[in-house]
C-alpha cells in the first residue's frame, strides 16, 4: 500500500474537501482523487461518497481514517529509528498575530533556520479570525493566535498571555500613577475593531461607566506607537511588544489605576504523521514559544 496515497487520504479526510487536500499537499485535484481511487481499488471498497455535492465518507471510509493515521504515525517512527535525516527543502508554513511579529518571529524563525537549515519558511500575519480559518482550511501548519482554532485534527495549546500595558510619549514618564478620569481625558487608541484587545478595553471602560468613550483603533502595532510618539494620544499594547518598541520610539509604559486585561495566546496546529523532519520544526517552534512566553 502506497503511504503518499494513504496522506492524501487523511488530508482529504481532516480538511472535508479534496480541493483543500490538495493544496494542502501541493497537488493537483486530480492526482489527489486518483490516489484515492487508486486506495479504493485497492482495499476493494468505496472510501468517499460521491454521489452529493457535499463530503462525506463512507462508513468505510471513516473506519480506515483510523487505520491511515495509525500507518502513518508507525511510518513516522521507522524514519525516525532507522531512516537517514531528510536534507531536502521543505516548507513549514506559520501565522501569527502581529504581537507576535513585534515579539519572537523573528527570533524563532532564526533559531529553527540554525537548527535545520534546509527549511523553507512560509510566514503570514493577520488577525485572529482570519489565522483560525487558514489553517481550518489546511493553508497553515502552525499558528499563533489570541483564540483556539476549532477544526477536527487541529490541536490547540494555550500559551502564556501577553501583559497589556497603556503606553504614552516619552514626555508622560515621570507622571505618577494615572486615576481613571484623568486617563479618559487622553485619546486612546488600540488595536482594530473586534480584536481582542480591543473587545476588552471596551468591556473595562464600559465597567467604570465610559463606555462612550471615543476609542481610535489601528491594525499596525509600529502606526500605533508612531501615533503614540507624536502626542496623537495614548494606546494600550502588549507590554513585550513595548519593550522592543521603546529601542527605536520615544514612548513610555504608563501606571493607570485601569488594568488591562492580558491578550490570550494560542498555538494551533495540525499534526504531520507522514513529515517528520515537520514535526520536528514544529515541536521546535512551539518550545521557542513556550519558553518565550514564560521567560526563559
Amino acid at each position: 500500500m502506497n503511504l503518499r496515497f494513504v496522506e492524501a487520504f487523511v488530508w482529504v479526510a481532516r480538511l472535508k474537501s479534496i480541493t483543500r487536500g490538495a493544496e494542502k499537499l501541493c497537488l493537483t485535484q486530480s492526482a489527489v482523487s486518483n490516489r484515492i481511487a487508486a486506495l479504493e481499488e485497492e482495499l476493494g471498497v468505496l472510501l468517499l461518497d460521491r454521489r452529493n455535492q457535499g463530503f462525506r465518507l463512507t462508513n468505510a471510509g471513516t473506519r480506515f481514517l483510523d487505520y491511515a493515521d495509525r500507518f502513518l504515525v508507525l511510518q513516522r517512527e521507522l524514519k525516525n529509528e532507522f531512516g537517514a535525516p531528510e536534507q531536502h527543502p521543505f516548507s513549514l508554513r506559520v501565522g501569527g498575530i502581529e504581537t507576535i511579529l513585534h515579539t519572537w518571529l523573528i527570533p524563532m524563525v532564526d533559531a529553527l533556520k540554525k537548527v535545520t537549515p534546509q527549511i523553507e519558511f512560509e510566514l503570514t500575519v493577520e488577525m485572529t479570525h482570519l489565522l483560525n480559518e487558514q489553517i481550518r482550511r489546511g493553508g497553515l501548519d502552525l499558528i499563533f493566535s489570541a483564540m483556539p482554532a476549532i477544526g477536527d485534527g487541529i490541536v490547540n495549546e494555550a500559551l502564556e498571555p501577553f501583559e497589556m500595558v497603556f503606553v504614552g510619549p516619552e514626555s508622560m514618564a515621570s507622571l505618577p500613577i494615572l486615576g481613571i478620569d484623568e486617563l479618559l481625558t487622553y485619546d486612546i487608541m488600540t488595536f482594530q475593531r473586534g480584536s481582542q484587545p480591543h473587545v476588552a478595553l471596551m468591556d473595562k471602560l464600559r465597567a467604570v461607566g465610559a463606555g462612550g468613550k471615543r476609542v481610535h483603533t489601528m491594525s499596525s502595532i509600529s502606526a500605533l506607537a508612531r501615533l503614540v510618539e507624536s502626542g496623537f494620544g495614548i494606546a494600550t499594547l502588549p507590554l513585550a511588544a513595548v519593550r522592543q518598541l521603546m529601542l527605536k520610539n520615544k514612548i513610555t509604559v504608563l501606571r493607570s489605576e485601569l488594568t488591562l486585561t492580558p491578550l490570550p495566546m494560542y498555538a494551533s496546529y495540525w499534526t504531520a504523521p507522514a513529515a517528520p523532519v515537520l514535526k520536528q520544526a514544529m515541536d521546535e517552534a512551539l518550545a521557542f514559544a513556550r519558553n518565550f512566553n514564560r521567560g526563559e
